[in-house]
Formats: C-alpha cells, sequence, structure tokens
C-alpha cells in the first residue's frame, strides 16, 4: 500500500478551527479550565488549540502545561527503550475542567496513562479528551475522545503520522503501511 494523506494542511487548519468552536460552544467560562498536551505528541495539537482559543474569541485558559506518561505506562519496565520527556505542569488540577490532549487515539493505553499521570497533580473536576485523529477499531481499553478531529477505520498493519508545520515544514496526516 502506497502512503495516502488523510488531511493536507488546508483540511487540517478547518479541523483545527472546528474543534476549536466544540470547545467554546461546550465551556462558556474557561477560567477553570487547563489545557495539556501529552508529551511527546500531543504537545504540537496542544499549543495549536491554546493559541487558536485566544485567537478565535480572545479565551484565556487558565494555564497550559505537557504531560510525560512514561513512568505511568503499563509497558514501563520492559525490555523497551522508553525516553521520558519533560513534564511542565507548574500548577495543580484541583478542581479543574481538564483538556487533555493526543495527536492519535489508537489502543487507549497512553490515554490511561495521562490519566494516572495527572493524578500527582490534583483531583480534576473534569477531563476532556481531545484527539487530531481516532483509529476507533482498535481500542484495548473502553476510552472514547469528546473531541475528534478525524475518525478512521484503519488496519492495525497501517500506521498513522501526523506532520506538523513546526517540524515537518507542512501540517498533514499520513496512513501508511508498517
Amino acid at each position: 500500500m502506497n502512503p495516502r494523506v488523510i488531511l493536507d494542511t488546508t483540511k487540517f487548519n478547518l479541523v483545527i478551527n472546528r474543534l476549536c468552536y466544540q470547545i467554546i460552544e461546550n465551556n462558556r467560562n474557561f477560567s477553570e479550565t487547563v489545557i495539556i498536551g501529552i508529551q511527546p505528541r500531543g504537545i504540537n495539537l496542544a499549543k495549536r488549540i491554546y493559541n487558536r482559543l485566544q485567537d478565535l474569541e480572545n479565551i484565556k485558559c487558565a494555564n497550559f502545561g505537557k504531560l510525560d506518561i512514561t513512568f505511568h505506562r503499563d509497558d514501563f519496565g520492559s525490555n523497551k527503550i522508553l525516553t521520558p520527556k519533560q513534564t511542565e505542569l507548574d500548577f495543580s488540577i484541583e478542581n479543574k475542567r481538564v483538556l487533555l490532549i493526543d495527536d492519535v487515539l489508537y489502543s487507549g493505553r497512553t490515554i490511561r496513562a495521562a490519566l494516572d499521570a495527572l493524578l500527582s497533580f490534583g483531583r480534576p473536576k473534569d477531563v476532556e479528551l481531545l484527539v487530531l485523529i481516532d483509529r476507533k477499531l482498535h481500542r484495548d481499553l473502553p476510552i472514547k475522545a469528546k473531541y475528534v478531529g478525524l475518525s478512521i477505520d484503519s488496519i492495525v498493519d497501517e500506521k498513522v503520522k501526523v506532520e506538523w508545520q513546526e517540524q515537518d515544514k507542512e501540517d498533514k496526516v499520513w496512513i501508511t503501511e508498517i
């Protein structure tokens, strides 16, 4: 199978805007909302959402953070080489609405680890999950995103690759064969 683009730059931006308007529709008061991106790949999307929310409606979210889940993964301690990233959460999430962001939802294990890691920073009032791509057919855990950019059917032998303008010179989402 040849790699195919499932989101080009134009559609990518439309999806980001749509997600932001959905967030605005569901959350009128952002004073108690924090946006947290999951390291490493959810950070770019979280920054985009955070900045776009401010541009669209001049919304000021309470805080923005980055969450590393390495030590909360269920495969931590296996022979797999894991490289921790930096967690940047210099605030409590106690009684806050957390908008947790990642690029691709696949098995649900990353999100489970993120939920475990979040508890180190307080007990949130609410956690809403936002993902750019939902690979809905391969869930190992009963986890569902509230905000989804694009939901796709894919097979196990396929990989979703998200490219970001900041790192890859262009916003694009590919689906390729492993």
